[in-house]
């Protein structure tokens, strides 16, 4: 599910097996980084008729984690048995690099209040889930991805309020509380509901989830429509600094994010892996949170980071789907050989 979606993790073999929900998903996925690109400049230039949007915010994204929720299954975390370190370099990489090097460029660059709680409100999210497609197109290891996402996502009730009350609480009040229930409602209950659906509805959920990534890239387009729009004012003002921001704070997610899996021994697809889901972050609920707790201002950074964090993945992504990583090349070779 881009911010929110994941890849079809079982892909029929051919075409016209490929039921039509998921193949316009992907589809749809696969244009996402210019529909989010389109949303946001159509949204900064003419506001007026987005704004309504902003009262769905929340209920979007609580649709787009319900989606998340149906998706899951038992395989998904059976790989904090299998690569317990990758899973716990890359979580920890998630909730260190990121918040740090927001925290450092708010300091450094003396923001206004609302901007610097902003950047790192979204440097303090959890993982987005766009990077799960991010990483299957990058040739890395989408199960390692799957999980990050999923777990970072279950822990952020709990670290978000407290790295943004720890590094933010100097500019603007922070109501740890309020962010941890907000986090819940959004996050946590719509998982366990899809969970749950998933575990007494199944043949429902098979034909509800092949729809879910059309249904995320939806949703996410009309979130950053809805924040772009209620923050077009403060955009237009300071739109190329804050961009400046959020292109470092994404650029330090994805270098130290590999730098820190390549430090511990990871293998070249988990590298990958953790180098996207450290940089991306789920700024769709980075910007529910600031709309919900601070103000519009606050939303701006990861309105922002939302656009771009989608091309630079992209980006990467193609980059690295060009040049297969060594062991699977090594074993294609191999395999020709004999």
């Amino acid at each position: 599910m881009p911010d929110e979606t994941t890849p079809d993790r079982d892909q029929p073999t051919t075409a016209a097996r490929e039921p039509v929900g998921t193949r316009i998903g992907r589809i749809a996925g696969t244009w996402f980084p210019l529909i989010v690109v389109a949303a946001g400049t159509v949204a900064v230039l003419v506001p007026a008729p987005f704004l309504p949007l902003g009262a769905f915010v929340t209920p979007l994204l609580m649709l787009i984690m319900l989606g998340m929720g149906m998706t899951l299954r038992g395989s998904d975390f059976g790989i904090v048995a299998r690569k317990p370190l990758a899973l716990l370099i890359g979580i920890v990489a998630q909730f260190v690099i990121m918040p740090l090097t927001g925290f450092l460029l708010v300091t450094v660059l003396d923001l206004d209040p609302a901007i610097a709680v902003g950047v790192i409100l979204v440097a303090a999210a959890p993982g987005g889930t766009a990077s799960n497609v991010m990483v299957f197109l990058a040739k890395g290891d989408t199960a390692l991805s799957v999980a990050m996402t999923t777990v970072s996502t279950l822990v952020a009730p709990l670290v978000t309020p407290l790295l943004v009350l720890l590094l933010a609480g100097s500019y603007l009040p922070v109501d740890p509380l309020g962010l941890f229930l907000s986090i819940v409602q959004i996050v946590i209950v719509p998982i366990v509901v899809g969970l749950l659906l998933r575990r007494f509805l199944p043949r429902l959920v098979e034909r509800l989830v092949t729809w879910m990534p059309l249904v995320s890239v939806v949703g996410i387009t009309l979130v950053v429509l809805a924040v772009v729009a209620g923050s077009a004012a403060t955009i237009l003002a300071f739109g190329l600094a804050i961009l400046g921001i959020v292109v470092v704070l994404n650029g330090v997610g994805l270098v130290l994010g590999y730098v820190a899996a390549r430090a511990v021994g990871l293998d070249e697809p988990a590298r990958r892996a953790v180098s996207i889901e450290v940089g991306m972050q789920n700024s769709g609920l980075a910007a529910g949170l600031a709309n919900t707790h601070f103000s519009a201002e606050a939303a701006v950074p990861a309105a922002i980071f939302s656009v771009w964090h989608n091309v630079s993945g992209s980006l990467l992504a193609s980059y690295w789907s060009r040049r297969p990583p060594r062991e699977a090349a090594q074993a294609q070779h191999e395999a020709v050989a004999r």
